[in-house]
């Protein structure tokens, strides 16, 4: 593993607006020695979560591969490793996720680093565990990302100090990786504050939130509604609620007022000589767009099917797509879309989340945004304690948690559509309340209309097993006739594997 090389701590190559605080770049310290005061281990608590913010993962690479995974995007582009990625015959030697792979245990290794250095700094338990606290947390969901896309991984909770053990690392059982990050999650919640300044610094809030999703990945559903629940009763004092324009959840200069975010990657105007900037947008935006600075790379856009079987009175249809945009000055519909002139346009509606509100930082294609990007927000807290609650036969709580989330739906808001074309959408009767019973079907689809294209799809498809659904001839995408059971997990990169032995690649790979 590329890890191998972080014996000293990697702590960012530049830290940036995590916690939104301004140290100086540092590069790569000596660990030994570094370690000495509380703002030490906050530098390292940085530049671990720095990791999370650069191309090669939430930034482009992991992002999009979990988009192009998902039944809610076809692909306008014929580059290999994202054909492989989104019709299910993916290699170990795709790109993007050797480049993923490693980027991620780079996070875990300055997380690593802090939680071990924090040992050397002599204070109080009160003021530095508050801090190395993060580091449990930011491990905690680096691991949580991997264990889901690839079921048994290499669990490293210490700084690596041998090149030769290294290389001799072998696979930790899924259970085993998804206990750790319960413990982490436990201790990150005990010393976490209740509030903080901004919602990309890990918060209590987001360490039960992140336990109640875990618990519901593992199925343990009791756990999951108790921890969603805790997050629910403390809405007040963890500074949360539902934001009332759900178009704001997406505007790089609304957000940072939101309630709704749990835990954010901050972007905040930053872009880094290592790829530590925001490509999501382009990615899911269409070449010759007047709107931002040259449109964007139709790489990932809606299939008709998840824009026609919208409902059109629900405002998240309008939010979460563009059906038109204004190409060389004029308005059009997005029937009409391949006229922008890139050969890999499709006439159907594009991603309107991310790319509309990039903010004022907004380079070229859209690259480098303002945008936070929410990882987990009150409204999926209610529908984890809402699906909990159906599992549990708890059908009134149910209801009610979902029926608030569908409610914000209706609200309606003003938004824009094109370059700067005013559209105001008035509150709709469309989602209406649900009535009855709550089924799990209920809850998927619930969850699939509010998180759409937010990476949140596919791991719901994975977890629930309902690939064959949703991937057959009735599926949104059509039928995907590479898509098999094996498929719920990806391949280990064959770069690692080629330098570890000891490693074995997963079953259909």
């Amino acid at each position: 593993m590329k890890i191998y090389k972080l014996l000293l701590l990697l702590v960012g190559l530049s830290i940036m607006g995590c916690s939104d605080l301004e140290e100086e770049p540092v590069g790569i310290l000596s660990a030994e020695g570094f370690f000495e005061t509380p703002a030490n281990i906050q530098t390292a608590v940085d530049g671990s979560l720095t990791h999370a913010i650069n191309e090669k993962f939430w930034g482009r690479k992991l992002s999009i591969a979990l988009m192009l995974r998902s039944d809610m995007v076809s692909l306008a582009s014929n580059e290999t490793r994202r054909v492989e990625m989104n019709e299910f015959t993916t290699l170990a030697s795709n790109g993007m996720i050797s480049e993923f792979w490693p980027r991620t245990y780079q996070g875990i290794a300055a997380a690593n680093a802090a939680i071990a250095g924090a040992e050397d700094v002599d204070v109080d338990d009160s003021i530095k565990n508050p801090i190395t606290a993060q580091a449990y947390f930011a491990r905690a969901f680096y691991y949580f990302h991997l264990v889901r896309l690839f079921g048994d991984v290499p669990y490293i909770d210490a700084p690596v100090t041998d090149f030769d053990a290294a290389t001799s690392i072998s696979r930790t059982p899924a259970a085993e990786v998804y206990e750790n990050i319960i413990s982490d999650l436990e201790y990150a919640k005990t010393w976490l504050p209740a509030t903080v300044t901004s919602r990309a610094t890990p918060s209590k809030a987001a360490a039960s939130s992140y336990l109640a999703l875990v618990y519901l990945t593992l199925e343990q559903w009791q756990n999951s509604f108790d921890e969603a629940q805790e997050v629910i009763d403390n809405a007040g004092t963890y500074n949360l609620a539902l934001e009332s324009n759900f178009q704001n959840l997406f505007n790089a200069d609304a957000i940072d007022a939101s309630l709704e975010p749990i835990f954010a990657l901050d972007y905040n105007n930053f872009e880094a000589d290592d790829n530590a900037y925001d490509q999501t947008a382009p990615m899911t935006g269409i070449r010759g767009d007047d709107r931002n600075l040259g449109g964007g790379w139709s790489v990932a856009v809606p299939t008709l099917e998840v824009y026609t079987t919208w409902d059109t009175g629900d405002y998240r249809r309008a939010v979460s797509m563009d059906d038109e945009v204004s190409i060389g000055g004029t308005v059009v519909d997005y029937t009409q879309f391949d006229i922008s002139g890139h050969e890999f346009a499709k006439n159907n509606p594009y991603v309107a989340k991310y790319t509309r509100f990039p903010g004022p930082f907004a380079r070229a294609n859209a690259r480098a945004t303002s945008h936070n990007y929410s990882m987990i927000r009150y409204a999926e807290v209610l529908l984890i304690a809402a699906e909990a609650a159906v599992e549990l036969g708890d059908n009134a709580t149910a209801l009610n948690y979902i029926n608030q989330v569908r409610a914000r739906a209706r609200m309606g808001g003003e938004t824009q559509t094109g370059a700067g074309v005013p559209v105001t959408f008035e509150p709709s009767a469309v989602p209406a309340d649900l009535t009855g019973t709550v089924t799990i079907d209920d809850i998927l689809e619930e969850r699939r209309l509010e998180f759409a294209f937010e990476g949140i799809r596919w791991y719901d498809i994975a977890r629930r097993k309902i690939g064959n659904e949703v991937f057959g001839a009735s599926g949104l995408e059509g039928e995907k006739p590479f898509f098999s059971e094996d498929d719920y997990l990806l391949p280990l990169p064959e770069d690692e594997l080629e330098r570890n032995p000891n490693l074995t690649q997963n079953p259909g790979y």
